[in-house]
């Protein structure tokens, strides 16, 4: 049996517990995933954008972020109006004069929660241009801040403590303070509703931004924190060949492996200060 808690994102489910060969009842607690749709408003009827499989919670910035990060909307003025529409569904009215690419909208029609770029056809498709250029150097980092990161993130990460089965993704100074933070069970989701929230705030290009997942960076994140103009992605596992790739491109410092004391520079050397040998 599940019983969902006074949370929404969260939910507790009867199991039996072994330790050893002796088993007992206990209770467990698990990270609530749902499917959200993302409807675009239209005279004859809302109109299916995405149907993404997520964590209730921050459903308006995650819409927000997720037409952002993947092209439909340059800035939040293109957004007219957004609400949620029960419980899993949220509603976007475009400003005037503003329509949605066709093409784009049959690439989206489902993402699931451990892949955004599922539904794409090309990587010509995924490689969406961004607005905001990232300046090479215009940041600069002390490893001991990059360090101190993951301590920071996981502090802030409540859903994690009591389930430890959902993604994070935290915005940081240069100072290495926490600026805001989102979970989600999916990584590409946790990091639109980061970006929803800044963008919605009227905080995109996060020129000064660091950004730390919680996971492996994957090429539909590095994408995602380029729309946004954030100069360096770091995560506490690896990053694919991929995304190498397109961070190199865009110019774009990307660290990996950052936990315990250490981590990889696999991009853009030039925003780490003080590194020896």
């Amino acid at each position: 049996m599940i019983r969902v808690c006074n949370r929404e994102d969260i939910a507790s489910v009867e199991v039996s517990r072994v330790t050893g060969s002796r088993s007992a009842p206990a209770l467990d607690e698990l990270s609530v995933e749902e499917p959200l749709e993302i409807r675009l408003a239209a005279e004859a009827g809302p109109i299916p954008v995405a149907v993404t499989m997520r964590t209730p919670g921050h459903d308006t910035e995650l819409a927000a972020g997720f037409l952002f990060t993947e092209g439909f909307i340059a800035e939040a003025d293109d957004l007219e109006d957004l609400r949620q529409v029960g419980a899993n569904a949220v509603e976007v009215r475009l400003r005037p004069g503003l329509s949605l690419d066709a093409a784009k909208l049959d690439r989206h029609s489902f993402v699931s929660s451990s892949c955004g770029a599922c539904g794409k056809r090309t990587i010509a498709a995924v490689r969406v241009a961004s607005r905001h250029p990232i300046l090479p150097g215009a940041l600069r980092l002390s490893p001991e801040v990059i360090h101190g990161l993951p301590e920071a993130l996981r502090a802030g990460q409540p859903g994690f403590a009591k389930t430890g089965g959902i993604h994070a993704s935290g915005l940081f100074d240069a100072a290495g303070r926490l600026l805001a933070l989102r979970e989600d069970v999916g990584r590409h989701n946790a990091l639109d509703k980061l970006i929803g929230s800044e963008l919605l705030a009227g905080r995109v290009p996060a020129a000064e931004g660091i950004l730390l997942v919680s996971g492996r960076v994957s090429f539909e994140l590095v994408q995602k924190a380029a729309m946004a103009g954030l100069p360096v992605l770091a995560a506490v596992g690896a990053p694919s060949s991929l995304a190498v790739d397109l961070a190199r491109e865009c110019r774009m410092t990307l660290l990996g492996f950052v936990r315990d004391g250490r981590f990889n520079i696999y991009t853009d050397t030039g925003r780490i200060n003080s590194l020896d040998g």
